[in-house]
């Protein structure tokens, strides 16, 4: 089945042709562009209309994303403020507010089974107030998309304790928890205390067919064209992103390059609040080595969607993070013929199947050193960067079909609560 945007649905399973439609509450906090965003839209597109009616809860209805969303889609967001009360000041006060429209959203819509993904929707969709207040218990899919002993402390930073407690509470509430990557799943499991046979994983699929048919349909320059490698970097600016790694590994390249090599041009995509520093670390930088004496030059572009035309663009990626769940840049990387330079962050270590069939240059998380080396090497292997990308495309296709996965997530929504 085609929607009319072009884009196809996975297919009935005919044991299921006789089983009423589902109305499914799809979670993401907008759709600005990041991983767990497209990865919900993707869903959003591609679930079965002969099997779910499918509705979209966001935090902001904000994002360029909005445009991909199906017409038959029903969104759903809170007031951009709430009325203020003394209660929204004490920890967990806010929280509160956002539980009560959503458990008052539950109830209006009669939805039958939830789909939560990421540490606030999970806050939101399994807050005790929402099961409370509901005439009826509804069953929640969670998706767990980075190893939560690291990414937690890192992205929450306000009570982490008190929101460890309430997320494992929630998970355990949950009809089944998603893990994107093993190593996810081994984390939630451990981080959480929740029983292995509640967590299983399925990794991120990749939408191979839109990819390629954006490249097609882009004009996009042939790579290896000029003196300079062009290394595209994407990723929202923040601390995770390990882009301040990144600035320091440049530094060492500036000091130590051999004359051989091509010089590198970095195309930083994304925003965040970390960019102004960054930025001004670039040029300080600069104006350290001297404008003559900087050989690499670092560009910030901003926000641009979908990166994947600067993927193709360019003649490799570089992922710089300190963990990951299960990076869709990579996959996009993958689908596309871009070789990759990337650190064994949570589970991109599992984007190579075995060390006989490489399809990256691998560095260690962290270390400004380790990452230099990998880049240095990147820069001069043009055949095994060749190499990678061939291996790495093949990895993507077996290991991540859209519909394979979509399918197995569709069981999951199907069964849940029954």
């Amino acid at each position: 089945m085609v929607t009319k945007h072009g884009r196809r649905l996975t297919t009935l399973h005919p044991n299921q042709s006789a089983m009423p439609r589902r109305r499914v509450l799809l979670m993401a906090s907008s759709m600005r562009g990041g991983g767990s965003e497209l990865q919900t839209a993707m869903l959003a597109r591609h679930l079965d209309r002969e099997r779910f009616d499918v509705h979209l809860y966001l935090t902001e209805a904000v994002g360029d994303l909005l445009n991909t969303i199906p017409d038959d889609v029903v969104v759903h967001h809170p007031p951009e403020s709430f009325p203020p009360r003394v209660l929204d000041w004490i920890p967990g006060g806010m929280l509160k507010r956002q539980a009560e429209w959503f458990r008052d959203l539950v109830e209006r819509t009669q939805v039958d089974v939830i789909y939560d993904r990421t540490f606030h929707m999970t806050l939101i969709a399994g807050h005790p107030l929402v099961q409370r207040g509901s005439s009826v218990d509804r069953p929640r899919v969670s998706t767990i998309v980075s190893p939560p002993e690291v990414a937690l402390p890192l992205v929450e930073k306000r009570f982490v304790r008190l929101k460890r407690r309430r997320l494992a509470l929630a998970y355990r509430r949950s009809a089944v928890v998603i893990a994107v990557s093993d190593v996810a799943r081994q984390s939630a499991i451990q981080y959480y205390g929740l029983p292995e046979s509640l967590v299983q994983t399925i990794r991120n699929p990749v939408d191979a067919d839109a990819i390629q048919s954006r490249r097609d349909n882009s004009e996009i320059p042939d790579r290896d064209s000029g003196d300079a490698l062009k290394l595209v970097v994407v990723g929202r600016m923040t601390e995770e992103k390990g882009h301040a790694t990144l600035l320091d590994a440049i530094e060492r390249l500036m000091r130590d390059w051999p004359a051989p090599l091509p010089t590198l041009h970095f195309r930083l995509i994304g925003d965040g609040p970390l960019r102004a520093g960054l930025e001004s670390r670039w040029k300080d930088m600069v104006l350290a080595a001297g404008p003559k004496d900087t050989i690499h030059r670092v560009e910030f572009a901003g926000a641009i969607q979908p990166a994947s035309t600067e993927i193709a663009a360019a003649d490799g990626l570089v992922l710089p993070s300190h963990f990951e769940g299960l990076p869709n840049v990579v996959l996009e990387a993958f689908v596309l013929g871009t070789p990759v330079v990337a650190t064994r962050a949570g589970g991109t270590v599992e984007l190579q199947g075995s060390a006989d069939v490489p399809t990256c240059h691998w560095a260690v998380p962290k270390d400004p050193a380790s990452l230099a080396g990998a880049i240095r090497e990147f820069a001069g292997q043009a055949e095994q960067r060749r190499l990678h990308a061939v291996n790495a495309n093949r990895f993507v296709l077996v290991n991540h079909d859209l519909r394979a996965t979509v399918d197995r997530i569709s069981d999951l929504l199907m069964s849940a609560g029954k």
